[in-house]
């Protein structure tokens, strides 16, 4: 049978394996079984799409992979809540160093950072290569830096590293950090380990083709293994569930008979001073009870055992030969954090992003948006939710991953994010703080002219309302527009940008920074003058007083206050039809969506905020804001009309709300007014 028949029938088949009467387990083993043998059934992934030019030079293109992203966070002390209310244990793997199996494999020199640096971006937003920032391509063989590490991790919330150990009948790799640690009781963070007892292999994905050195399980290695490893059993720092060493086992299916090995494992231990012990399996590929097989608990591995949405048709393709797997990390989060707890136990695991193309060039499989924020919310609902009835003891979770860079599952400081990861796992100990009505709502203003300022801050001040000002405005007009500020005698902030990317990248800047302030509902709005257009001082007039007019301000306010799914306001007669008004800007809004992982626009339906000023509420940019786009994206400031990215954003904000889940009302309607006469736009020529 051919292989392109055997593909067609896999989703047959597929459907008729889903209707077999099996337990989970089953299930599990049987599917492992058949990939194994009979991988080339399983159809390769979609291909993106391509420009018919082939890939651009354009915006999309212009990044760097050491820039520090809109939302990067720089280190920051803070408390940690007392006492924690789980213990987050994160797997750590200790191949940054060199060792002469490596150099033998791969090349006399080679570490994991190889992998690293070599990859590439596959797609437009695909982030690669991941850089690290405070700890650099840092070389295991230094003690120092695992006591950088774990300080790091345990300021952070982190309270233990679960450490792969690699054990092939007698023979170790990369078992002299894990040494280094053991001898240096000046460390105090906790620690287990994880036999990742499968076959070492090329192809780096856990499966049996080009094997390097094999695993040769018998009763006579399983009492050398626990022999060998006793000495991390029996040290002060060995994590413990009630009182017993942990030891997890990637893969126990893999062994001739589990349940055998863990009374042998028990025996030796009772025998030789370690006592009892705590054995729990990684559930990567079967999910048995563990009590089946002689252990003790089971671990939550994603992103293994999930299967979210395909995202790889809808990529836009800069290598046309990429024929990896793009999946919806937010489906995997929410899919798994919303899973209940079997009734055995189980220890619940997070995953903060995955991207195995530094290790597959060209067929990763990757993970599209991963952010901080939703991380964090993955990892909170866990911690405070999911193991809520669990004992003390028992309330572990697990996260893939402290520094698996290879992989894109990293907590460590990268250079695009910055501390981010950390701090959010910092922030997931402490419950979400509780709903509260509306605050006083912010006015972002972008200030580039002078009188058009002074005139925005008065307009702002016959509101009556109590503001948050928050001024964004360029390095060189900075001190200026200070002087305006404080001649208004309205208290305000101004935050000074270069100047790129025009008002829509200082007010992204300013968003992410207020949504994580707690801030809720922000008026945008900037000192637009279009001197391109002789209406152009009409033009902002009209945007200003439909939105701030001292009779309509606060009912709007008031308005997000009563309605929490309201997501945006625009000013009646400024939204207009997205296809009237493409410009050169379809191509940048197909892609833009495609990165914050909105479906593409309905031309003959969809709308946009034509001037770019509105009310918004924080959490409707969520999609935006969490795909941190980096500043080299935006155009450089040449006096464009159109076509930038800037103009592109502008038309994506009412389907970024819409995904969502906020609806939009223009301020007419919101305020129960007759709406503007419908008439040809009179600020742009119809495209």
């Amino acid at each position: 049978m051919s292989g392109s028949l055997r593909q067609a029938l896999f989703p047959l088949l597929r459907a008729a394996f889903r209707l077999l009467p099996l337990s989970e387990g089953q299930r599990d083993r049987l599917r492992t079984r058949l990939l194994a043998r009979h991988g080339d059934w399983v159809p390769p992934p979609p291909k993106g799409q391509q420009d018919t030019d082939g890939p651009r030079s354009g915006a999309q293109l212009r990044w760097r992979a050491d820039e520090a992203a809109i939302g990067h966070r720089s280190y920051r002390q803070d408390a940690l809540p007392t006492p924690l209310p789980a213990t987050l244990v994160a797997f750590y793997l200790p191949q940054f160093h060199t060792f002469a199996e490596n150099d033998a494999w791969w090349g006399k020199g080679f570490t994991e950072w190889r992998n690293v640096t070599r990859a590439l971006p596959q797609f437009e937003g695909h982030i690669q290569p991941r850089l690290p920032a405070d700890l650099g391509f840092y070389d295991l063989r230094n003690p120092q830096v695992m006591r950088d590490q774990a300080k790091l991790a345990a300021e952070h919330g982190i309270g233990a590293f679960c450490f792969y150990y690699y054990w092939f009948s007698g023979r170790t790799l990369m078992e002299d950090p894990l040494q280094q640690w053991l001898a240096d009781d000046s460390i105090d963070l906790p620690f287990c380990l994880c036999w990742a007892n499968e076959n070492w292999a090329r192809r780096w994905d856990g499966r049996d083709e080009d094997i390097l050195i094999g695993q040769q399980h018998s009763a006579e290695d399983d009492l050398a293994f626990i022999a060998h490893v006793a000495p991390y059993l029996r040290d002060r720092r060995a994590l413990k569930v009630d009182g017993r060493p942990i030891l997890l086992v990637y893969r126990p299916h893999l062994m001739p008979d589990a349940r055998a090995t863990a009374e042998r494992w028990r025996s030796w231990c009772r025998d030789h001073g370690v006592g009892e012990i705590h054995l729990a399996y990684v559930q990567g590929f079967e999910r048995p009870d563990p009590r089946d097989i002689g252990f003790d608990a089971a671990v939550e591995f994603p992103p293994n055992m999930s299967n979210p949405a395909s995202l790889s048709a809808q990529q836009w393709l800069l290598n046309p030969e990429f024929n990896g797997d793009v999946r919806d990390w937010r489906e995997l989060a929410a899919e798994i954090g919303a899973r209940p707890l079997p009734d055995y136990p189980l220890y619940p695991g997070v995953n903060p992003g995955w991207d195995n193309e530094a290790r597959r060039s060209g067929r990763g499989r990757v993970y599209l948006h991963a952010s901080p924020r939703g991380y964090r919310d993955w990892l909170r609902r866990t911690v405070h939710e999911r193991l809520a009835a669990a004992p003390q003891d028992q309330r572990l979770v697990f996260i893939n991953a402290w520094n698996e860079w290879a992989e894109g599952a990293v907590l460590e400081p990268d250079a695009r994010l910055g501390h981010a990861w950390l701090q959010a796992t910092r922030e997931a100990l402490s419950p979400a703080p509780p709903a509260v009505p509306v605050r006083r709502p912010c006015v972002v203003i972008h200030a580039w002219y002078p009188d058009v300022f002074a005139e925005l801050l008065e307009t702002v001040r016959a509101t009556g309302i109590d503001w948050r000002i928050v001024v964004t405005t360029t390095t060189a007009r900075e001190e200026e527009m200070g002087q305006i500020l404080a001649a208004s005698d309205l208290a305000g902030e101004i935050h000074a940008f270069a100047n790129h990317g025009r008002d829509i990248l200082p007010f992204l800047h300013m968003a992410e920074r207020l949504l994580e302030e707690g801030e809720d509902i922000v008026l945008k709005l900037h000192t637009k003058r279009s001197t391109h257009r002789n209406d152009g001082e009409q033009w902002r007039n009209e945007l200003i007083d439909r939105l701030v007019a001292p009779e309509r301000a606060a009912r709007i306010v008031q308005a997000f206050r009563e309605q929490p799914g309201l997501g945006l306001v625009p000013p009646e007669g400024h939204v207009q039809r997205l296809d009237y008004f493409w410009g050169a800007n379809e191509r940048n809004v197909q892609g833009l969506l495609s990165r914050f992982g909105v479906p593409q626009a309905d031309t003959g339906t969809d709308t946009f905020i034509a001037g770019s000023m509105f009310w918004v509420r924080l959490g409707a940019l969520r999609p935006m804001l969490d795909t941190h786009l980096q500043p080299s994206l935006f155009d450089t400031e040449a006096g464009q009309v159109d076509g930038t990215l800037a103009h592109a954003i502008e038309r994506t904000f009412t389907l970024v709300a819409r995904h969502a889940g906020f609806h939009q009302q223009d301020a007419a309607a919101l305020l129960g007014l007759p709406p503007p006469q419908d008439t040809p736009y009179a600020y742009a020529r119809r495209g």
